[in-house]
């Protein structure tokens, strides 16, 4: 569980569910070599790979090449199934950042044989969140700048604009598919730039309204 500060006070994330979205921006997508999807992509991160701010991304030993991801995060305020388009907002707490950390190596593997994405997303630390909750109506989620650096170095810079799949239809869509459970987190997929992750570096990800991320990274 992680304690996030929220306008007047502080809430607790322990969601059931992180569910990820792939290949939502088309820069990244081009990037990593793959198609622009005609429905969402989506896949699960386990709630044990959560972290707080200023914490430290832990690099596991079974993967040499771990790249970060920065996200925009749909926070679920309320029990959601089969919510239409024009209603989700009524479903939506907040947002804040997330890091979606990807074991590269480990992804490339699963790919080339057909598996699953699971191990190359769900080690423990591979989802840092933070560093606060911004209540819906505070920011709009459709235009938002998002951006990484790495020890100074801007890695990645975009804008939720360009997402290819919106909140709003992320959010019904998923709640067609599964019942989204309050805290649960929406990733709503990371702008073009992603890159290597080393022992020791120093990560800060941003995003209009909601502030600076940052954390630190170690290899085991």
């Amino acid at each position: 569980m992680v304690v996030l500060p929220v306008k007047k006070g502080a809430v607790n994330i322990k969601p059931s569910k992180i569910v990820a979205v792939g290949r939502n921006y088309l820069a990244h997508a081009e990037e990593m070599g793959s198609s622009v999807p005609e429905k969402p992509v989506l896949f699960l991160k386990p709630p044990s790979a959560i972290i707080g701010p200023n914490s430290t991304i832990i690099l596991p030993p079974q993967s040499r090449r771990v790249e970060h991801e920065v996200e925009l995060a749909v926070i679920i305020g309320k029990k959601a199934k089969n919510v239409e388009i024009d209603s989700v907002m009524n479903y939506v707490y907040g947002y804040t950042i997330i890091l979606d950390i990807t074991a590269r190596d480990l992804q490339a593997e699963a790919k080339k044989k057909g598996l699953p994405w699971s191990v190359s997303k769900g080690f423990d630390t591979f989802a840092p969140i933070g560093p606060r909750i911004v209540p819906r109506d505070d920011i709009d989620p459709s235009s938002l700048h998002i951006w990484l650096k790495v020890n100074g170095e801007l890695r990645q810079d975009g804008n939720t604009k360009d997402m290819i799949f919106s909140v709003p239809f992320l959010v019904s869509y998923i709640s067609k598919i599964m019942t989204l459970e309050p805290g649960d987190i929406i990733a709503t997929g990371t702008p073009a730039g992603v890159g290597p992750l080393e022992n020791g570096d120093f990560v800060e990800a941003g995003i209009d309204g909601i502030g600076t991320l940052k954390e630190r990274v170690k290899r085991i």
